[in-house]
Formats: structure tokens, C-alpha cells, sequence
């Protein structure tokens, strides 16, 4: 799909003034991306290495090494079920099944209407929570087939809004640094890296180890 639109493009350049080394802004870039279009776009990824002075292949490395990060198109709403032990053994397999049935899709696929994804995922780290599934990453704890229709019902009539915003949002408030606490890679289209960490090692005094 898309290069960073221009808002974005602005936001981008205000997040890589937060870092010494540019291609440090790596990540939040990729989140940025997604974002935008849901998941992290190859022309985003060409885009976001020229910001960072870095190479696309160094961008997918770092996108692909990440399962939060999205390189296909998912649903707005991606469903998370874990099926790991605590989970497992509390129900989360049959949580899993329920909802294929319920949306009519396997594991791994999207409705067709583009609503839902769901995945059947490894620990998320809410084991005294078993059962528990994830919504573009927010969690429901120890929910019930029936908890999870009626949060399936909500999101399909457009509510929980306030509570689950579309794949790929992080936050509600974005943070904003104030120009004087930047690194000084506001534009980062010629400006060298600070001098303490470009400078070359200096060898010691003649006499005393290194």
C-alpha cells in the first residue's frame, strides 16, 4: 500500500529526533506504519529506511523478527486466543473452537466483511487470568463463550470504541518530546550523529594499557 502519509511523515520525523542513532527509531517507526494501514506495507518499510539511513532489507528483518507486526492485511479486529497450558487447561481450546464456529473462520483467517482475524496464540502472559484472549491487544480475562459473543455483538453494532480502537493503535495519546529535550535528529536528511558516538576510539598514552 502506502509511504508514510504526511501527518505521519511528521510524526515520523518527531520520533527519530527522540534517538542518537537514528535507525534506533526503528521500531516505533514499524508501529507507525501499522497504524496507518493496519499492518506494515512494503512501500511503509522502503519508506521507513530511508528515514533511518538503514537499508528495506535491515526494516524486514527487524519487522519480520516481530509477531506483533503485521505484513499482510488482517482484520480490524484481531482476536488473540491463547491456547497455552494455564489457558489450555481452563478451557482456552474451546474458546478457540467457539469462536471459528461463532465467525466462521479457522484460525489464521479473516471474516469476510474484514471485521475479525483470529489467531490461536502461545502465552500472553495472564495465566492466573485463564482463560484469556487478546482484541488488537487488549485484554479479556477468564472469558466465557457467551462473554465472548457479546463482545463479538459489540464490536459488530460499533460500540466499545472508547475501549478497542482498530488494529494497530497502541495508544490513545501520542508522546510528544519537547524540542529541547530531542537528540538532535529532527531532520534526519544530513545531520551526523552526535560527536561522542561517531568519534573514533583514541589509543592511550604511550606506556599505559588499554
Amino acid at each position: 500500500m502506502a509511504r508514510l502519509d504526511d501527518t505521519n511523515l511528521a510524526t515520523a520525523k518527531e520520533i527519530i529526533s527522540r534517538y542518537p542513532r537514528i535507525k534506533s527509531a526503528t521500531i516505533p517507526l514499524l508501529h507507525l506504519a501499522q497504524e496507518q494501514d493496519g499492518y506494515v506495507a512494503t512501500d511503509a518499510m522502503e519508506h521507513i529506511a530511508e528515514l533511518t539511513n538503514t537499508t528495506p532489507a535491515q526494516v524486514l528483518g527487524t519487522c519480520s523478527f516481530y509477531e506483533m507486526f503485521k505484513r499482510e492485511p488482517v482484520g480490524k479486529y484481531l482476536v488473540n486466543i491463547c491456547t497455552n497450558i494455564s489457558c489450555q487447561i481452563m478451557g482456552g481450546e474451546e474458546l478457540l473452537h467457539h469462536a471459528e464456529e461463532s465467525l466462521g473462520i479457522k484460525g489464521g483467517s479473516t471474516t469476510a466483511d474484514g471485521l475479525f482475524t483470529i489467531e490461536d496464540v502461545e502465552c500472553i502472559a495472564a495465566c492466573t487470568e485463564a482463560p484469556c484472549l487478546q482484541i488488537n491487544y487488549r485484554y479479556f480475562h477468564k472469558i466465557s463463550n457467551d462473554q465472548f459473543d457479546e463482545v463479538i455483538a459489540d464490536l459488530r453494532s460499533g460500540g466499545r470504541t472508547d475501549e478497542i480502537p482498530p488494529h494497530g493503535t497502541l495508544a490513545r495519546i501520542r508522546q510528544h518530546i519537547p524540542a529541547d529535550r530531542a537528540a538532535g535528529n529532527a531532520d534526519p536528511a544530513g545531520i551526523p550523529e552526535p560527536i561522542w558516538l561517531s568519534a573514533p576510539a583514541t589509543a592511550p598514552p604511550e606506556g599505559e594499557k588499554a
